[in-house]
C-alpha cells in the first residue's frame, strides 16, 4: 500500500492498483504515473484555444493529452479520457511516446507557427513525472511549454514542474467550497494556493465556466474577480481572467445553457476589479 502526495485525496493504492484519478498506480510501494507516456489525444491548436490570450497570442502550440483527473465534474467535456473507470481501456489503445518523441514532433512542426508543447485534454498533474520530463527537454530545445490544468495539486507537485512551465491556464471553477466538493468532488483552497503560488514562476490566465443556478450570481463574481485581482503574473502585468459559457454537456445535459447575457454581465463585474477578462463560448 502506497499513499499518493499528489492531491487533497491522498489516495492509499494497493500494488498494481489505480488511484482515484485513474493516471496513477503503485509499484514496489511507491505511488507512479500510470499513463506515463501513454497518449489519447494531440493536435496542433491555436494557442488562444488553450486559452492563452496574452501569451505569444497568434501562434500555434501542440497539444498533448493522456487519461485520468482527480475532479468529477459533472460537465466535462472530455469525458472519454478523464474518467478513470476507462483507463485501463484506455491504457491497452493509447499511443506510447517518449519525451524526446514529443519533442521531435513539435519542433517538426515549427513551420506550421509552432511554438512549443501544450499539456491539456486530460488533467496534466496527475502524470506531472512525464510532463516534467517533457518539458524540460522541450526548454532545451528552445520550445515553450504550457499547461491547461484544474490547479488541483499540492505545492511539491508544482515545485517539480515550475522551473518547466511557462505559461499554465487554470480552472477556478468557482469560489464557494460547496460548489468543490459537492459538485465537483474537489478543493477549492488547494486551487487557490495553487493558483497563487504559480503567478510568481510563469504566466498565468484563469478560466471560470459559469454554469447556470450553480457559480452564476453577481456576488459570487465580485468575490472572485476581487480575489484575482491581487494576483500578479511575473512581468508585473494583472491576471487574465476567461469567463466561458457553459452548455449542457456529459452528466449535466438536463441543464440549459447559460445565456449570454449572463456571461456578459458576470465579465462586466469581473472588468470592475481586473485589466484583462475575456468572454468564451458566445
Amino acid at each position: 500500500m502506497a499513499e499518493c502526495g499528489v492531491c487533497f485525496r491522498h489516495c492509499k493504492i494497493e500494488e498494481g492498483r489505480l488511484g482515484f484519478c485513474g493516471g496513477r498506480t503503485a509499484k514496489n510501494g511507491r505511488t507512479e504515473a500510470f499513463n506515463y507516456g501513454r497518449i489519447t489525444s494531440a493536435a496542433l491548436d491555436p494557442i488562444e484555444k488553450k486559452p492563452l490570450m496574452r501569451f505569444f497570442p497568434g501562434t500555434m502550440i501542440f497539444s498533448v493529452g493522456s487519461f485520468g483527473c482527480n475532479l468529477r465534474c459533472p460537465f466535462c467535456q472530455n469525458s472519454d479520457i478523464s474518467w478513470s473507470e476507462r483507463a485501463k481501456k484506455l491504457a491497452e489503445t493509447a499511443e506510447t511516446a517518449s519525451p524526446e518523441q514529443l519533442v521531435d514532433v513539435a519542433l517538426s512542426l515549427r513551420p506550421r507557427g509552432n511554438i512549443g508543447i501544450a499539456f491539456t485534454y486530460n488533467e496534466p498533474l496527475i502524470g506531472y513525472e512525464f510532463v516534467t520530463d517533457t518539458a524540460k527537454l522541450a526548454k532545451e530545445k528552445g520550445l515553450k511549454t504550457a499547461m491547461v490544468t484544474n490547479g488541483c495539486a499540492t505545492l511539491s507537485v508544482l515545485e517539480e514542474l515550475s522551473p518547466y512551465i511557462d505559461a499554465m491556464n487554470i480552472d477556478l471553477k468557482g469560489f464557494t467550497d460547496r460548489y468543490y466538493k459537492e459538485v465537483l468532488g474537489g478543493d477549492r483552497r488547494m486551487v487557490m494556493e495553487f493558483i497563487e503560488h504559480a503567478v510568481r514562476t510563469c504566466h498565468v490566465e484563469l478560466t471560470t465556466l459559469i454554469v447556470p443556478g450553480e457559480n452564476d450570481s453577481e456576488e459570487e463574481m465580485r468575490a472572485l474577480s476581487g480575489w484575482v485581482s491581487g494576483l500578479k503574473n511575473p512581468d508585473g502585468e494583472s491576471v487574465p481572467l476567461h469567463v466561458s459559457r457553459f452548455f449542457p454537456r456529459f452528466r449535466m445535459t438536463a441543464r440549459e445553457a447559460t445565456s449570454i447575457r449572463t456571461v456578459y454581465r458576470l465579465a462586466d463585474i469581473a472588468k470592475e476589479s481586473l485589466k484583462y477578462v475575456y468572454t468564451g463560448n458566445c
